[in-house]
């Protein structure tokens, strides 16, 4: 549980980590051990939050999952809000800040800040009520790709063919709605091969690319953590070649999610996108809460949580001076 308040004390400045999920951390916890990092993590899923109190010097890691439903904190991301906005008013640097988490929580408006970028994104209708989904679904002309607005890990995610299908999984007694309410009615774009690319950023640069193999559904999850979840939460994830990590990455669209990143308060993140048959590239994801797949990685000799241990060490040595900083026991 989550406490800040007036009987807090206030350490030397390091690295905070803001997040609800331990297992995704546990690599990040590795890399900072090996560099000796003043860190500290705080658990938001729920608790207390005293705004009469200055928070303690440091930089601040924001890695809210819009999945936190999913493990029983539902209201994870609001507490999360709460303390970014508390952080930003003392002036703390925060990587992922508040409009990061705001996109994280909602695909609406992740796409409408990439279509103000010029980045496209498939052809999508909002929905609040199953009943209204068929007509969605009948205005974009079936195949149809439906998904929860706030997801995470590809909840919800479900390729729909026909009227009829979409009738039998919207009146199904396993259909979930999103934690939100809104469901996203989305075209189908057919690719020449079963397979996404997801872009990995930190600091705002470009880092590696990989390749993902959707021929076994769309919940991706990379984190090696997730292959141990049950099967029900990340079916798609399987060690072995899912994950390729594309070597010499080329891109035309790199500047445009630079910029995208750096407007929206962005620092680390991973953006997924898909090309069809004609070469078009449409952006569908931007997750700012991403991980790693292990053995891609090894196979690569890339390490991402390495990168953003060594990013936020950076980050806190610029600000505060290694004077000013307590290294690790």
């Amino acid at each position: 549980m989550f406490s800040y308040g007036r009987a807090s004390s206030s350490p030397e400045p390091r690295i905070f980590v803001i997040h609800e999920n331990s297992a995704w951390v546990e690599p990040l916890r590795r890399e900072f051990a090996a560099l000796g990092a003043p860190v500290a993590e705080w658990f938001v899923d729920r608790g207390v939050l005293d705004l009469g109190v200055p928070p303690p010097e440091g930089i601040f890691y924001n890695r809210m999952s819009a999945s936190s439903h999913t493990r029983g904190h539902r209201y994870a991301p609001e507490l999360t809000a709460a303390v970014l906005a508390w952080l930003t008013r003392h002036g703390r640097t925060v990587v992922n800040g508040e409009r990061a988490l705001a996109l994280e929580v909602s695909k609406v408006a992740q796409y409408e800040a990439l279509a103000q970028r010029g980045i496209a994104t498939p052809q999508t209708t909002a929905v609040v009520g199953r009943e209204h989904l068929a007509a969605a679904a009948a205005a974009l002309g079936y195949p149809v790709i439906l998904k929860h607005n706030r997801a995470g890990k590809g909840l919800g995610v479900k390729l729909v063919y026909s009227e009829a299908a979409l009738q039998q999984h919207v009146t199904a007694a396993s259909f979930e709605d999103s934690i939100d309410g809104v469901m996203l009615v989305q075209r189908y774009i057919e690719a020449p091969r079963p397979s996404i690319t997801r872009v990995e950023f930190i600091g705002g640069e470009f880092f590696y690319a990989v390749k993902v193999d959707t021929s076994e559904g769309f919940e991706l999850c990379p984190a090696d953590a997730c292959v141990t979840e049950p099967t029900a939460a990340c079916p798609a994830v399987a060690p072995g070649d899912k994950f390729e990590i594309i070597a010499n990455f080329q891109h035309p669209l790199l500047p445009a999610w630079r910029s995208f990143l750096a407007e929206n308060d962005i620092g680390i993140a991973g953006i997924e996108f898909i090309e069809d048959r004609h070469g078009h590239a449409y952006t569908y994801d931007v997750n700012t809460n991403t991980n790693y797949n292990p053995a891609a990685e090894a196979k690569a000799g890339r390490r991402g949580m390495q990168g953003i241990a060594r990013h936020l060490l950076a980050l806190l040595l610029d600000r505060y001076g290694a004077h000013s900083i307590q290294p690790a026991a």
